[in-house]
This record gives C-alpha cells, structure tokens and sequence, in this order.
C-alpha cells in the first residue's frame, strides 16, 4: 500500500444526494440541476469528511473509483448501484478530499472494461493529462449590482455588441510558444479594460469547458461542467467573470450540446455501450467533425444537457449562451449523402427529438433567467428560432443572421466598379431582417481556413482596403439587429486567425490601424447613445429605405428609428471610391440635420470628405419625398446624421 493509499479508507459507504423526485425528474429528462447531485461532491458524513462520487452507468456490471487516493486501485472502491434501475452508481468515500486526482473503472456488461473520466467533473489535470479532481465550487461572489440589473443590459431593446474571443490567442506572455498562455487573472487584467475602452457591451468566449485537443477551439468538449484547467481554476475563472461585470459587462460563454469527440476518457461509449450517443450511426456519428451526437431522444441525456446549460448560467453567472451548430442538431441529413440518413416519422428531414430538447431547453432557462439571452449560431431558414415556443417557434432570445453575413462579405470582396450590378445583394437582407431576432456575426469562422483576415478581403490598395471595412462596419452597426465582431477585425488584423499564436498587436503603431480600432470605438458608442439604433432593431417599425434604386452610384441610404417621435438617424453608404459633391436626398421629414459619424473623417485615416455644421433640408420633392437634403459622400464611406429639429 502507498502512502497516497493511506489518505482514504479501503471501503465506500452506501449513501446518497438523490432523492425519488431527482430520479423521476432525471428519467422524464426535466432534472436541470444534476450537477448538484452527481460528480464528486466533499462533504461530511456522520462526521467523517470525504467525497461523494456519482456517476450513470447504465450498462455497467461493475464500477469503481479510482484515483491517487489508492494507488488507482480498480477494485478497492467499489460504487453501489442504485436499486431502483436508474443506472447509477455511487457511494461516500471517506478521507478522500478536494484536490485529489480519480476516474472511474467501469466494466460493461458484455466484459469490457474502460477507464472514463467523471462527466460531471468541475476541475480536470491540464491536458494532455486526463484525470478530473475533486474539487468544490466554493466562491463568494461580488457581482451583486450586475446581476440584479442586468435585464437592463441583456434586453431586446437594448444595445447588444458582442466581442468574440479566443482566451487563447488573443494575447500571449511569449507569442512564439504556442504552449505560453496567460491565467485567467491576468487575462481579466488586460481584456476586461481592453473590451470596455472598446466600448463593446458583451464579450463572448469561445468555448471555455474543458476540452482535449487545442486545434478543436474548444468545441470537441469531454469536461462539459469544468472551465479549463488551462489558465487556472474554476473560481479563477469565476474571478474574471466578476471582473467583466463589476466593468458592467455582459459575458456570453460558447455552448456545444451538437457533438462530442471519441477520447477515451470522455463521453463516447461511456460503459461500453452507446450512452450518450445514438447508437444508430446515421444520426449518431458527425461526419463533418468526426464526433459523435447526442442522442436526444434519451431522457437522461436531455437531463445532461439541460443541467449543463443551467450550470453555467448558476454557478458562473454567465449571461448568456451562444448555442453553437443547431443547424447540425435539428437536420438529419446534415451534411450526409442520400442514403446515410434515415427521415423521421413523418418522412421529413428534421431530427424532432433535438427540436423538442432546444424547445425545453429555451423554455427551462427563460423560466430560471428571465434575464439573459440564448443565442442561435444557425444557418438555415428554420422557421421561428428566435420565436417563443407556444408559437411553434425554438425559443431562441436570438439568431446568428448568417445569410446577412455571406452577401455582405461577397459584395465588399467585388471590385466598386462592378457592385452597381450586385445592388440587391447587399439589400437582400432587409427582405427577411424582422423575420427573426437577428444578431449581424463577423465571427472567428470568417477568418481561418484560407478564407484570409477581414481586411484582405476587401478590393483595392491599400487605402481603398481600409476604407472599405470602414464602411463595411458603419453598414453593420447602422444594420437592424445585434452585433458581434471577432477579436483582431476591430483593428485590422493581416494574418488568418491562428489559435497557436496572438493578434497582430504590433500593428497598432499604424496609423491606418490605430483609425480602423478609433472607428469600431465610435460606432460602439454611437450605438449605445442613439436609441435609433436599438429601441426598435427587431421591429419593422425601425427602419425605412430611402434611397435604394441609385444602382449608377451604388448609393444607399436609410433611417433608422426610435419608438419616440422624430428619433432619427439618416444613413448614406456610398459603395464607390468616387465623392459625391451636393448628392440629393428625399426624406419624409423636415428639418436640420447633424453628421454624427463619417467613417471618412481624418482620425479614422479617411480623405477628410465630411458634412461640417447644421445641414437643412429644404422643401422640393425628390425621389418621391416633399423634403431634399444635400450632402457631401465620402469615397468608399458612410455618413450618419441625427435629426436635430
């Protein structure tokens, strides 16, 4: 026997943390609170301390617990099954205390045996080491002001610019080793100030669960109830939560209940039998990921998952959730060839039992946060996903609006002098924008794979490149809906995103740069200080074209609206490098107007082509409105004026 051996007793007592009701809940897939009651729990039992583990095993003819406690020892532990067939395993084992490294043993009924992490795990040893520890969630909050008001910051009619980060990446102590990352303290010292200077009013991170493989991003998830262990521990990360609301702002977390990978310590046949997975590999097995799906139709897993959602959002105040790759989960034959998939009941292509789950999902987090966002990263016409679950819809507080994405991207990647024929690409949009609550991404998928950073997608020099994004952005934030930008487009990053590495940080000792990063700083301002913007950016009733048949000029211009009366602003694209002197527009409304915005301004590195002092309009009919204004286009720009009186 070891000395390690020594620190816990050789038996584990029968107990329990599951009472019927939790079983019932958990066979009906309505628990969403098993992280309180399986995993490994240090508690006190008739005065003894120790832990209490629990795992689901429903195919399991034997499991134990093994770990540093004794000598890993496959058969000193023994968990005891419940009696009531539920599946699982547990049993309190004395002396066993937070900090301690252990796995369970399982041997399946057909004689398999295998060695399976806890799923239920809150802290795991740094990869490539696999072992999760006995640890407690233990941490006194100081976000009290935050979360209390936080409705104000979350709501539908409120402004909503997201920052996507990769924790990673996004700075590193030596850029050079891709294996030098910083903990989540100092990350929270640096990237809490950076994203409020920014003026960004929610960061979301890339998936932070703990997760084997670095070059998955986080979204092949073995630890779903653990934040990496990479930059520290749980309350590390809890710490940096805080931070960002004691900054008053929102965090969103990553969530991935699409697919796992088939590491052998994770979820993938976890007794020897198909337990979270279908077991039928026409639904069971991603072909796009090599990873394995969830079977949706089994109530534990819902319970899982359900849990899992509701955990993030209790035990680290998350703000939300961005729920990645629904289009995968609710379509059978994603991605797969005819024949590799089999319809459902009705003959249709769509995975009911997945819908069903996203339905109870949506319905169980607005029920217990009413005040904070679940968000769709969906790329299909699926209908009402942003829409309440009594009208058929998935429940969803918004939706990633990818086809937004796709045309914006191809029109500015067309040379100026042939956009006037793509006209109706870029407005497009607008025919479905209030169809769902859309949120516009310019996300991370963007700009890796070849498909080269934001900047060096847009024509011209290199002026012409700079200018470009900026109007490019002014469009997106000047757009009905949400918004959410990936971390380094904010400032023009040359290289593809590579998670080995950082940002390009040394390119803000350019001008350009430096006027690209100003740029993303005033829109978010202005977005915030302009109710135009937000009060109605889901609401028909907050925008209105007004001109979008100059195809000759590739000229757009708009106004966006608040729910008060004459709330206005005015917004011109002008898509060509060529200003426009004394360009005529019809407008609805008399008055002055001021330029809040030019993209063209000087500090931005524009040519200087702006609207200075109050501009009047006066009264002659144009483009089928009593009132015409004059202004002055930017090459390549965007001008956004507030109507004043």
């Amino acid at each position: 026997m070891t000395a390690a051996t020594n620190n816990a007793s050789q038996y584990v007592e029968s107990y329990t943390l599951f009472s019927p009701t939790d079983i019932t809940l958990f066979q009906a897939g309505s628990h969403y609170r098993l992280y309180e009651k399986f995993g490994a729990h240090p508690l006190e039992v008739e005065g003894a301390k120790g832990t209490y583990f629990a795992v689901w095993a429903p195919d399991a003819a034997f499991v134990s617990v093994i770990g540093d406690f004794n000598g890993w020892d496959h058969y000193s532990h023994t968990l005891y099954p419940r009696w009531d067939h539920s599946g699982i395993w547990e049993g309190f084992v004395p002396g066993v205390h937070a900090g301690q490294l252990y796995k369970y043993f399982i041997r399946s009924n057909s004689g398999e045996e295998l060695i399976k992490g806890d799923p239920y795990a809150n802290y795991w040893e740094v990869r490539p080491k696999t072992a999760s520890i006995v640890s407690s969630l233990d941490y006194e909050w100081d976000d009290e002001k935050w979360m209390q008001g936080r409705k104000e910051h979350n709501g539908l009619d409120r402004p909503f610019s997201v920052y996507e980060v990769h924790l990673g990446s996004w700075r590193k102590p030596n850029p050079e080793n891709p294996e030098s990352v910083y903990t989540y303290q100092e990350m929270a010292e640096m990237l809490v100030p950076y994203v409020k200077e920014m003026g960004f009013t929610h960061v979301e991170l890339m998936p932070v669960m703990e997760h084997p493989f670095d070059g998955s991003w986080g979204y092949q998830i073995t630890g779903y109830f653990a934040p990496t262990s990479r930059y520290g521990t749980p309350q590390d990360f809890m710490e940096m939560v805080e931070a960002f609301h004691l900054a008053g702002i929102g965090v969103i977390l990553d969530w991935v209940p699409s697919h796992f990978p088939y590491d052998g310590h994770g979820l993938y046949r976890f007794d020897g039998s198909h337990v979270y997975e279908y077991a039928d590999m026409r639904k069971g097995f991603h072909p796009d990921w090599n990873s394995y799906i969830f079977n949706y139709a089994r109530n534990e897993v819902r319970s899982f998952l359900l849990s899992n959602a509701v955990f993030w959002l209790d035990k680290f105040h998350a703000d939300g959730l961005r729920v990645d790759a629904i289009a995968s989960m609710i379509h059978l034959n994603y991605s797969r060839q005819k024949g590799a998939w089999e319809p459902n009941e009705h003959g249709g292509i769509e995975n009911l039992e997945a819908i069903s789950f996203l339905k109870k999902l949506n319905e169980t987090v607005y029920a217990l946060y009413p005040d904070v966002q679940t968000i769709a990263e969906d790329s299909t016409s699926h209908y009402g996903v942003s829409r309440p679950t009594f009208l058929g819809g998935l429940g969803f507080g918004m939706k990633w609006m990818m086809g937004w994405m796709n045309d914006t991207l191809d029109y500015f990647k067309k040379d100026p002098i042939h956009r006037k024929w793509y006209q109706n690409d870029i407005t497009f949009s607008l025919v479905y924008a209030f169809s769902e609550n859309y949120m516009l991404p310019l996300s991370h998928d963007e700009v890796v794979h070849g498909k080269s950073p934001l900047l060096y997608k847009m024509p011209g020099d290199d002026w012409q490149k700079f200018a470009n994004l900026r109007l490019l952005y002014a469009y997106m934030f000047t757009h009905p809906g949400t918004k959410l930008l990936f971390m380094g487009d904010e400032f023009g990053q040359t290289s593809e995103w590579n998670f080995r590495s950082q940002l390009d940080w040394h390119l803000l000792q350019h001008s350009t740069h430096k006027g690209l990063k100003l740029l993303v700083q005033d829109l978010n301002a202005m977005y915030r200080n302009n109710t135009a913007l937000y009060d109605l950016q889901f609401d028909p009733a907050g925008f209105e074209w007004i001109t979008v048949n100059d195809y000759d000029n590739c000229v757009l211009a708009y106004t966006r609206k608040g729910k008060q009366p004459n709330d206005t602003l005015l917004v011109v694209l002008n898509m060509t490098p060529v200003a426009r002197e004394n360009y005529l527009i019809g407008l609805p409304i008399a008055g002055t107007w001021e330029e809040v915005l030019n993209t063209d301004a000087p500090q931005y590195y524009g040519s200087g082509v702006i609207n200075t002092g109050p501009q009047k309009t006066y009264p002659q009919t144009y483009n089928g409105r009593e009132n015409t204004l004059a202004l002055r286009l930017p090459p390549l720009g965007a001008t956004i004026l507030r109507w004043v009186e």
